[in-house]
């Protein structure tokens, strides 16, 4: 058997239940493969006594440091977090606090290798982990791990630094892994791991009844990203003049939303956009699946799993030429990749609507990235860095 400690901060609890579920679902997918033992470690960020007590922080504080999650052990360690600072004291706070765990942890569950599941902190911080106990790290990246954390003044350096001394490491698409290679990564240490879709989940539906069900009208774009400023749906909302009847939909939450809600007033198209919030999975599949576009302008990218999700449902993309998008967007049918220009994201949009490609035709770009390749993919990725 083998048996992996996945180190995520990126991993859902009861009160953020739609964190990470990419995260989630790949831990889920290999802890329920016949020849893996797994645990997960994922650590709170909290700043010290009295900040701990402001209300931002008091759920996550409430947590219990161990339960099980949809059937998965979790520990959910504390470490000091400093607001202010731009994270760069997190990885060796972390490290600090679950050391302690691991060395108990390890006297009944003897982990042959530690699975980093964002590069920072959680890079930084399982490096020093394994060093300590004796046991092999892989850290994946999933984009902004690299594009930000990894150019970042204080935390830049500890990125460069995990992922050259890792024993393994994971990128989400081949042009992430280029990006750690220019970074001074070593490229014969990455290997590419493409994200999974639930294609039983993610499908194909009634798209008018969908709408009708939703109350929508007419045209309707989805974008399935953070509202943050690196995602630009600003760009979408820009774009909605030039896109008479179209109903935007933005699912997620973030720093950006009152901001955005604003743009949608003053550009007089407020009542053509939607703010779901965070919603589950389900939720979202049926909101990809009534929609004729997904949109996400992103500044960047790894390979966003809303591109493969959106079609998986058979609704065709638009989106930016970053990240894994090429690879992705490999046919006609799965959509456009545009300049980040609100005129070039009108124009594909009013496109796609026109002359729709067929819903099947678009799924058959996401029909490879699936869970169980995922699964088997990691599982020899760590059986073989054990074995060496």
């Amino acid at each position: 058997m083998l048996k992996v400690l996945t180190l995520a901060s990126l991993f859902p609890d009861v009160t953020r239940p739609t964190l990470g579920p990419f995260v989630e679902r790949q831990t889920l997918g290999l802890a329920a493969h016949p020849d893996v033992e797994l645990m997960v470690v994922s650590p709170r960020g909290l700043p010290p006594f009295p900040l701990s007590l402001h209300p931002h922080y008091r759920a996550l504080a409430d947590l219990p440091d161990q339960e099980v999650w949809k059937g998965v052990t979790v520990h959910r360690p504390r470490f000091t977090h400093w607001p202010g600072t731009g994270g760069r004291f997190d990885a060796g706070a972390m490290a600090r606090a679950v050391l302690p765990l691991l060395r108990r942890i390890r006297q009944s569950f003897a982990f042959d290798v530690i699975d980093a599941e964002f590069f920072f902190p959680d890079g930084p911080a399982a490096m020093r982990l394994g060093e300590a106990l004796g046991v092999p790290v892989s850290i994946k990246a999933r984009g902004a791990d690299i594009h930000f954390w990894g150019t970042q003044p204080g935390t830049g350096a500890q990125v460069v630094q995990a992922g050259q001394t890792a024993a393994g490491l994971l990128a989400v698409a081949q042009s992430l892994k280029d990006d750690m290679v220019a970074l001074g990564m070593p490229g014969d240490r990455i290997r590419v791991h493409y994200t999974g879709v639930d294609l039983s989940r993610f499908k194909p539906g009634d798209r008018a009844a969908l709408k009708a069900e939703r109350g929508v009208a007419g045209p309707l774009v989805t974008c399935v990203g953070a509202l943050i400023p690196r995602k630009r749906q600003g760009m979408i909302i820009d774009a909605l003049p030039a896109l008479p009847g179209v109903t935007l939909v933005l699912i997620g939450k973030g720093e950006d939303e009152a901001k955005l809600k604003a743009q949608a007033e003053q550009s007089g198209v407020a009542d053509r956009v939607r703010f779901t919030g965070a919603i589950p999975q389900d939720e979202i599949a049926g909101w990809l699946a009534a929609s004729d576009v997904m949109c996400l302008p992103s500044a960047s990218e790894g390979l966003a799993n809303a591109w493969v999700e959106a079609l998986a449902c058979g609704t065709p993309v638009v989106i930016t030429d970053v990240g894994g998008a090429r690879e992705l967007v490999d046919r006609a049918e799965a959509g456009c990749l545009v300049a980040p220009k609100a005129g070039a994201v009108a124009d594909a949009i009013r496109a796609l609507i026109a002359k729709p490609p067929a819903p099947d035709a678009v799924r058959a770009a996401a029909q490879r990235f699936t869970w169980e390749a995922n699964r088997d993919a990691l599982y020899a990725h760590l059986s073989g860095l054990v074995s060496r």
